[in-house]
């Protein structure tokens, strides 16, 4: 019987086949999903926040895109997954508050989120393959490293596999 692994905000964990690894909660963070397209090994990183330079110390490597990944990709091979059959799909990023429309960078987390996953995954040559991103509502998601469906949940719209 399979198991559904649980992922907290700023935290990435590991999943083989047959499991399925979960985040809820997506709002302006943002879910990444890694699997290597041949043998059902994969995970999930629950991003928060785009750049770990500008913190001092950083010991939750999860909580930023670029950390957060590398970091997630590291364990991935480390458990016998191949750098080079690695692709992706992200969901989140969402602008919570309407307010946060406004000019200010600072507020525009999830659109900087979105960006820097995209900017880190390019950086590592990892195929972004689908991803469900932006708007104003948040989500929830499973991951099925397996066969690479990645099932977005939100409230008030139909489910949808991408």
């Amino acid at each position: 019987m399979s198991e559904i692994i649980k992922v907290g905000m700023a935290d990435l964990k590991l999943c083989k086949k047959p499991n399925a690894i979960t985040t809820l909660g997506l709002g302006s963070c943002v879910g990444i999903a890694i699997r290597d397209t041949n043998n059902g090994i994969g995970g999930l990183a629950h991003i928060m926040l785009p750049d770990s330079t500008q913190i001092r110390e950083n010991k939750n490597k999860a909580k930023f895109a670029d950390t957060g990944i590398q970091e997630l990709v590291d364990q991935i091979i480390a458990a016998g997954g191949n750098r080079a059959r690695l692709v992706a799909k992200i969901a989140g990023g969402a602008q919570m508050f309407a307010f946060s429309a406004s000019g200010n960078d600072s507020v525009r987390v999830g659109e900087r989120n979105v960006a820097a996953v995209e900017k880190k995954l390019k950086e590592l040559r990892i195929p972004i393959l689908a991803k469900d991103t932006g708007l104003n509502y948040g989500r929830t998601v499973v991951f099925y490293p397996e066969t690479g469906d990645y099932i977005i949940r939100s409230v008030g719209k139909p489910e949808k596999v991408i």
